[in-house]
């Protein structure tokens, strides 16, 4: 199955994480070839720092472009406008209601990464295929920014508050999911310990 949507823009994302944590100094990346038995529930990327190990939850968000004639371009799913928002995930699926990863993830933090991309998914999809050094020289990422939070406080402050935010489906390959759209200002103020490391992207590039 070709990946697309918001299953395709997951896997751009794990991969631009996993090396940018990788880069950092004293930082080593364990792949999660078996998300389940090793990073756990709602995990995509290990990482071990100064010999902790930490576990990540990576979400996507392409809510962040801000050249109004490629928001407008329809084949350019990717690139959406910047609406200074997280959507994080309350119900994970929805025929069965099952809670999403805010609930249920057992991540020691959120990487909230926003990023437009001007390329249409065709072309992302392959790339995907291709190692680091053409992924990432070819990739056309023109706005990116991650926030990072850590998980327990997050899931506390949004376990009271959800019910404050407009919720919306988005559909993740053959099934669909609701998130609760929150302010990324107040989820900075509200969330003690959240950090915003700014774009990551641009280091990645040689």
């Amino acid at each position: 199955m070709l990946l697309s949507g918001m299953v395709l823009l997951q896997a751009v994302a794990d991969r631009i994480v996993g090396r940018y944590l990788a880069s950092l100094p004293g930082t080593e990346v364990i792949p999660v070839a078996e998300r389940h038995s090793l990073g756990g529930r709602g995990v995509d990327l290990v990482y071990v720092v100064q010999g902790e190990q930490r576990s990540v939850k990576v979400k996507p968000d392409v809510y962040f472009g801000s050249d109004h004639a490629k928001i407008a371009d329809r084949s350019l799913s990717l690139y959406r406008e910047d609406a200074g928002g997280c959507a994080l995930q309350a119900v994970a699926d929805s025929p069965n209601r099952d809670p999403g990863w805010i609930l249920t993830s057992d991540a020691d933090e959120i990487f909230y990464y926003y990023l437009a991309i001007a390329q249409p998914e065709d072309q992302v999809r392959a790339l995907l295929t291709e190692p680091d050094e053409i992924l990432f020289s070819q990739l056309k990422v023109e706005r990116d920014d991650l926030l990072v939070l850590p998980m327990a406080a997050t899931r506390t402050w949004f376990a009271e508050n959800a019910e404050r935010y407009p919720s919306r489906p988005v559909a993740l390959g053959e099934y669909s999911a609701w998130y609760r759209l929150v302010s990324r200002a107040e989820v900075e103020s509200a969330v003690r310990g959240a950090s915003d490391r700014g774009p990551i992207f641009g280091g990645l590039v040689r």
